[in-house]
């Protein structure tokens, strides 16, 4: 499952690269006002379109509702920019067992000089910080590279609706004793500009988190 907004230039590869894996694709079209819809649906994706952008989170609880729709148990994340690849997903189902919750994550920062050098200080910075809110080793919090319990998904009071619900995802999963695995994927940065607003969604961010406590 995608959510993306304007990714154009790479969600029909992305889609195509997918379902050489998994069959069915979801990508969630958050308001785009490019032909990421289009070119979704011309690769073989089934394409949600939301009216308007409404943010990543919004956009992932709309892909997960579909796969829970279609009587799926498990849904695996990509972005749609291109920085996953395909090949890492078999590692997600690994020692899976079927019937058991679990929430598995990519973990990039096994390489993470790869990774832009701001967003890798970010990220442990926030890993850091709920690694100790939870008493959970995270090396990659914020990796949206990730397989999804869904069962497990709709008992959680999820409420943020931007870049933020992943790191509320594994309060969540944590809250509902959900074991929470990483695996290494790789890291992939194509120099195309961040869909995350660095004031914006750091303000979102810190108003979640201390939010949270309770």
């Amino acid at each position: 499952m995608i959510p993306c907004r304007n990714e154009a230039r790479t969600i029909g590869e992305v889609v195509v690269d997918a379902r050489v894996y998994l069959p069915t694709v979801i990508v969630v079209d958050d308001g785009s006002s490019d032909a990421t819809g289009a070119k979704a649906l011309a690769s073989g994706a089934e394409v949600i379109a939301l009216g308007e952008p409404l943010g990543k989170g919004a956009a992932l609880i709309s892909g997960w509702k579909r796969a829970a729709e279609l009587g799926f148990t498990w849904a695996l994340n990509m972005d749609g920019d291109g920085q996953h690849s395909a090949s890492d997903m078999p590692a997600f189902f690994q020692d899976l067992q079927p019937d058991e919750p679990a929430l598995v994550i990519g973990n990039r920062m096994l390489n993470a000089k790869a990774m832009p050098w701001l967003r890798r200080q970010v990220n442990r910075w926030m890993s850091k910080r709920l690694s100790r809110r939870t008493g959970k080793p995270l090396p990659d919090s914020q990796c949206g590279f990730r397989l999804i319990h869904l069962p497990s998904w709709s008992r959680m009071p999820l409420t943020t609706k931007h870049f933020e619900i992943e790191s509320e995802l594994i309060i969540a999963s944590v809250r509902l004793g959900i074991p929470i695995k990483f695996v290494p994927v790789q890291v992939i940065y194509k120099g195309g500009p961040s869909k995350i607003n660095p004031v914006l969604d750091s303000l979102r961010w810190f108003r979640w988190f201390f939010r949270s406590r309770t």
